[in-house]
């Protein structure tokens, strides 16, 4: 893994060309090809959602998610390709046979079909990339560059500290009003690990297995993997807890900075970054 210092420049993960002018979203996508430092994959998820790759470019918008309020938002900033890093309608393949009657799915269609939008997913490779983006985004905004175990992505020491103060610091960092603790607030912790998304139950388990970890920061997992391994632990006295931030915050950063990757070398073209509204409250 490359030293963490790299994470500091928008340069780091991507190999600049010459700047150019894309005059349609197809024009776009094969520059994100040229740029990325990974073989692009015949098996992606990567690929357009919606909308045909040839119309005439406005803008960009790079999202999180692509959920209704940032389409809309999208539309009134003059945008109609719209780069998201999960998917448009409600499954990991995007597969709308089973919603085909569906009024949430018809409405949506029928707005991006309306606003001839063109939706691209922008998952796999901006992770496969050297070093991975969305890590490199969330790093740089939760401050943690300096404070990286051996160059680790994932691995970090941070001053001692409770559980619930590194909880105020994330909610200041990300924008939230909530997180989800597992395990004890009060306990002090210095070693902590990243997992951002939903790598699954087994990754976070294997992350928390390790003497290195006593505080994980995680997106979103299974209540019967992550939350009872770790309450297991807790019980049993073991320096254990999880902090969840949620899916759309834990890579969100990421996606923001994609955005500026792309001002790099798209020439001439709006690019804006939308934040997600907060997809659930807390009552």
């Amino acid at each position: 893994m490359k030293a963490i210092f790299l994470l500091l420049t928008l340069i780091p993960f991507f190999s600049f060309a010459q700047s150019m002018q894309p005059k349609t979203p197809d024009d776009v996508v094969e520059q994100i090809k040229k740029h990325v430092t990974c073989d692009w994959m015949s098996k992606t998820v990567d690929v357009y959602k919606a909308g045909d790759p040839q119309t005439s470019l406005k803008g960009i918008a790079v999202c999180m998610f692509a959920d209704m309020p940032t389409l809309e938002k999208a539309v009134e900033l003059g945008c109609n390709f719209i780069i998201t890093h999960e998917p448009v309608f409600y499954s990991h393949l995007d597969g709308t046979d089973n919603l085909q009657d569906d009024p949430v799915f018809l409405a949506k269609k029928e707005f991006i079909e309306k606003n001839k939008l063109v939706i691209f997913r922008f998952h796999d490779h901006i992770h496969m990339t050297e070093p991975d983006g969305i890590y490199v985004g969330m790093i740089n905004q939760m401050e943690l560059q300096s404070s990286s175990v051996n160059g680790s992505m994932t691995h970090y020491q941070l001053p001692r500290q409770s559980v619930k103060e590194y909880a105020r610091t994330l909610k200041k960092q990300l924008g939230l009003e909530t997180v989800r603790v597992i395990g004890n607030p009060n306990m002090e912790f210095t070693k902590m690990g990243l997992a951002v998304g939903a790598p699954g139950g087994q990754s976070h388990i294997q992350l928390l297995r390790q003497p290195d970890v006593e505080v994980l920061v995680a997106g979103e997992g299974p209540e019967w993997e992550t939350y009872s391994y770790v309450n297991d632990a807790v019980s049993q006295g073991k320096n254990k807890a999880v902090i969840f931030v949620g899916h759309v915050k834990s890579e969100e950063a990421g996606m923001k900075y994609c955005a500026e990757w792309l001002k790099g070398f798209l020439a001439e073209v709006p690019i804006h970054f939308i934040e997600n509204v907060p997809n659930f409250s807390t009552l």
